[in-house]
């Protein structure tokens, strides 16, 4: 039995709208998540673990996935729009989404919380399908953290609860994935690590902006080795 709406990015709110009306019974899977599925080789080797995380989930899960919702603008990346063509060519049915509306729709409140980095992301990615308000206190930041969701989230582990989150996660909150001025910014005065995956086009923005703002640029492929931890835990310590 079919169960299951996949989705990556952040789909137009209309759309998840219309088959949450649809399917209420539906199970929701972010197919942008690690879960460990057999690689299926499908894409080259070197290419971004979150397109390639697509594809592997999907393929995994097929037998349940009623329909996959794909965001193909400027909210995401060329890469999601070539993996919507291979999924379709696969035999899915796929949704195609551009969300890009630049109008703040919701106040940012939990990329300046006082909560732990891993948390706000967490919050913020699973209020794309199910909103919930929740409490939270504003912390002045000490650093920030730029980029997208990691593929490999125990990095966010190694920061102090008083990060700032920046980039495409903070747009997110704001309901603009689209927003590149609000991607671009950063407070000049927060040390800040720009993070990003390895592959993605988002690099190019990271990397400019570290240098621009004395910041450290990281790029992951897949999970972060102990180097890479040991370079964040060096700028969180001597900034």
């Amino acid at each position: 039995m079919k169960n299951i709406i996949g989705f990556w990015g952040y789909p137009h709110p209309n759309v998840i709208k219309r088959y949450k009306d649809a399917y209420p019974q539906a199970d929701w899977v972010d197919l942008d998540i690690d879960f460990s599925y057999p690689d299926t080789k499908i894409l080259p080797e070197s290419y971004c673990k979150i397109i390639k995380n697509i594809i592997n989930n999907a393929l995994y899960l097929k037998n349940s996935i009623i329909t996959i919702l794909a965001p193909i603008g400027k909210d995401k990346c060329d890469s999601g729009w070539f993996a919507a063509q291979l999924l379709k060519d696969m035999g899915f049915d796929v949704v195609e989404t551009i969300f890009e509306d630049l109008s703040p729709k919701n106040e940012i409140k939990i990329s300046t919380s006082n909560l732990p980095l891993r948390k706000k992301i967490e919050i913020i990615t699973a209020n794309i399908v199910d909103k919930k308000d929740i409490s939270t206190s504003y912390i002045t930041p000490t650093f920030g953290f730029w980029g997208v969701p990691p593929n490999d989230l125990s990095i966010l582990e190694l920061f102090p609860d008083s990060t700032h989150l920046y980039g495409w996660t903070r747009c997110v909150e704001a309901g603009t994935p689209a927003d590149i001025e609000l991607e671009m910014f950063v407070q000049s005065e927060v040390p800040t690590v720009f993070y990003a995956q390895a592959f993605c086009a988002k690099a190019q923005l990271a990397k400019y902006l570290a240098d621009k703002y004395n910041g450290l640029f990281v790029d992951i492929d897949d999970c972060a080795t102990n180097s890479t931890k040991a370079k964040i835990e060096a700028f969180l310590r001597l900034r």
